[in-house]
C-alpha cells in the first residue's frame, strides 16, 4: 500500500533532497508534477528535476509536495 507524506518543514526537504526521493506537487488540488526529484530549495521556492536538463520552479507557499512511500 502507497503511503502519502507530506512535505512541510525544511527538515522534510532537506531529507528528501538527501534521500532523492520522487515527488509529487499538487496546485489548486491539480497534480501538476510527478515523479521529480528535488534539487534545491529555499522558502520561496522548490526546484525540481524530472530529466537531464529539465527543471521545475514551484512557489514553496502554492503547492502541496508529497512524498510517495512504499509500505
Amino acid at each position: 500500500m502507497a503511503i502519502n507524506r507530506r512535505l512541510i518543514t525544511d527538515a522534510d526537504f532537506e531529507e528528501a533532497k538527501a534521500k532523492q526521493v520522487r515527488l509529487r506537487v499538487f496546485r489548486d488540488d491539480h497534480i501538476v508534477e510527478a515523479g521529480s526529484v528535488i534539487v534545491r530549495f529555499d522558502d520561496a521556492t522548490v526546484v525540481l528535476q524530472s530529466g537531464v536538463g529539465d527543471l521545475a520552479y514551484h512557489p514553496r507557499s502554492a503547492c502541496e509536495f508529497f512524498e510517495l512511500k512504499r509500505g
